[in-house]
C-alpha cells in the first residue's frame, strides 16, 4: 500500500511539473509575442508621423500657392462677379411628401394655433420676473 502510495504521489508530481514548464514556456512565448507587437505598434505610429510631417511639409500655403500659381489659369475675382443678395432667387417651399399625405388622410398636424386660451403658451415674462399684468395690478 505504501508503494503505491509514493507511486501516486511521484506521478502527481512529475504531472505538476509538466503543467507548470509548459505554463513557463506559454508564459514567454506569449511575453515575445506581447514584445513583437509593441514594436509594431512603434514602427507604425513612427510611419504615421513621417506620413503626417511630409503632409505638413507639402501642405505649406507658400508651396500651395507657388504650384497653383505656375499650374493652375486663375484670375482675381472682379468686382463685376460680386453681386447683392437683393438679386438672389427667393428660395423654394420646402417640399415635405411624407406632411402633405398625412394632410391629404386628415391626419397632419393643424398649422393653425388653436382658439382655446387654455392651450395657449404662457404670456412672456419681463426681465424682473413677472408679467406685466401683475405689475399693473400692483400699483
Amino acid at each position: 500500500m505504501l508503494r503505491l502510495f509514493n507511486l501516486l504521489s511521484i506521478l502527481v508530481l512529475l504531472g505538476s511539473a509538466g503543467y507548470a514548464y509548459s505554463i513557463k514556456y506559454e508564459t514567454s512565448f506569449r511575453t515575445e509575442q506581447i514584445a513583437k507587437a509593441k514594436l509594431e505598434i512603434k514602427s507604425e505610429q513612427d510611419g504615421i508621423n513621417v506620413l503626417r510631417a511630409e503632409w505638413a511639409f507639402l501642405t505649406r500655403p507658400e508651396r500651395v500657392q507657388k504650384l497653383s500659381e505656375r499650374y493652375l489659369d486663375l484670375e482675381p475675382l472682379a468686382l463685376a462677379q460680386i453681386d447683392s443678395f437683393a438679386a438672389l432667387p427667393e428660395r423654394l417651399p420646402h417640399a415635405d411628401a411624407i406632411g402633405d399625405k398625412l394632410d391629404m388622410l386628415g391626419l397632419g398636424v393643424a398649422s393653425t394655433p388653436s382658439a382655446d386660451p387654455a392651450a395657449a403658451p404662457a404670456t412672456p415674462r419681463s426681465k424682473g420676473g413677472a408679467s406685466t399684468k401683475t405689475t399693473a395690478a400692483a400699483r
